[in-house]
């Protein structure tokens, strides 16, 4: 790490506040910069998800061009604080979000933007910012400690060998992403048309009641100890954009009882929902192989889905807007907003003969097989560039290039 230069982050950036609006201001005018545009991605999304009403004087003072990092400035925990996304090219006419700060490069040949998305992602720059935050009622982050920041960057033409490194797995990531959505979108569409618009009247009428069993979460011993280590998923918040539900999970040293353990194809199913919009209650997800014995977490807000009928039916079933729509309107809370067993239990469905069942689904099924191929191989390409980022960040592993070798 003998070539690698210590920065002070305020010789290198100029930080700024971004633009906060009253409520009535957003969903119209130009291009914005959202807090979950920044969260969720390593790099700006190439559209930004929202719009806000700005002028002419907001737009030139929180401008986005080729270069800005933005990092979250304030949370609910440290550990949600000082998340970043970098911007691949200009943004013209759009601002970012006052939760976030901008740092914006004072010249070009110091930082590569492809370099700076992982190097501010990464654990190396995480911990400094976590060891940097001001814990109140939320973590915060101001210029002055970001001010107190250094950082250590190697030469050009090493940040544009491990921008490659590592640009190479997420294009490889984002590609089965793709992948996904386009099988998605096909096994809804087959099913909406052969299951839902194409119904006929004569299929027999049940109650979920009759073909599932829900169960809730594992209430643990927390004061247990032993040499017994089961796994508890910790399944949380189901965000209902994926088939396959992956969740952070927690070590406990008492034996899990069989009948909470999870199984592979399990459904899971969000039952409440902290706001009134009701957003996330009723998203469902499969239960991935490598979740596979692990318990839940009674304090999840989810149940499991036991049932020996053709899961992947139930499965678009209640992703179906019509089941939704009904889970929605079946809900009950004014601060926490949550369906009961008995009102999802109660929801009528139809059920085509096995036939055109088994026939149908048969068509179905291998979209859903080869998304959980994909949703598998991401889960290791992700944790390769999450074992590999930390070490090339820290100088761990070096990756060298001739000069000559890099282009601004």
């Amino acid at each position: 790490m003998s070539e690698w230069k210590e920065f002070n982050l305020a010789d290198i950036y100029d930080f700024s506040s971004g633009l906060s609006k009253p409520r009535k201001e957003f969903g119209f005018g130009y291009d914005f910069l959202s807090f979950k545009d920044v969260f969720d991605n390593y790099f700006l999304p190439g559209k930004l998800s929202s719009l806000v009403n700005s002028n002419e004087k907001e737009r030139e003072r929180c401008s986005i061009k080729k270069g800005d990092v933005f990092l979250t400035r304030t949370s609910e925990t440290d550990d949600d604080l000082g998340m970043s996304s970098v911007a691949l090219k200009d943004y013209p006419s759009a601002t970012f979000n006052g939760f976030t700060k901008r740092l914006r490069p004072k010249a070009a040949n110091i930082v590569m933007p492809e370099f700076a998305g992982f190097y501010f992602r990464s654990t190396y720059f995480r911990a400094i910012v976590t060891s940097m935050a001001s814990i109140t009622t939320r973590a915060s982050l101001n210029n002055q400690m970001l001010g107190a920041i250094n950082i250590k960057l190697p030469p050009l033409p090493e940040q544009k060998a491990i921008a490659a490194v590592l640009s190479s797995l997420d294009d490889k990531i984002d590609l089965l992403h793709r992948q996904n959505k386009t099988l998605e979108a096909l096994a809804e569409t087959l099913f909406r048309q052969w299951f839902i618009e194409e119904s006929k009247g004569d299929w027999e009428v049940i109650e979920l009641s009759e073909i599932i069993d829900l169960r809730g979460g594992f209430v643990h011993n927390t004061k247990a100890t032993g040499d017994t280590v089961c796994k508890i998923a910790k399944m949380g918040v189901v965000n209902g954009k994926d088939f396959f539900n992956r969740n952070s999970v927690i070590n406990y040293s008492e034996e899990i009882p069989e009948k909470f353990k999870l199984t592979e194809d399990d459904l899971i199913i969000c039952t409440r929902d902290v706001t009134q919009d009701r957003i996330v209650i009723g998203n469902v997800a499969i239960v991935p192989k490598d979740l596979a014995d692990f318990g839940i977490y009674a304090g999840s807000n989810t149940w499991t889905v036991k049932t020996k009928f053709d899961i992947y039916f139930l499965f678009l079933l209640f992703r179906s807007q019509d089941f939704r729509n009904h889970i929605i309107q079946s809900s009950k809370g004014s601060t926490i907003v949550m369906i009961t067993r008995d009102a999802f239990l109660s929801k009528k469905i139809n059920i085509p003969p096995n036939k055109t069942l088994y026939q149908n689904m048969d068509q179905i099924n291998p979209f859903i097989k080869k998304i959980k191929i994909n949703s598998m191989q991401i889960q290791l390409l992700e944790k390769l560039r999450d074992t590999l980022l930390p070490k090339l960040m820290s100088g761990e592993v070096n990756l060298r290039m001739k000069n000559k070798d890099y282009e601004n």
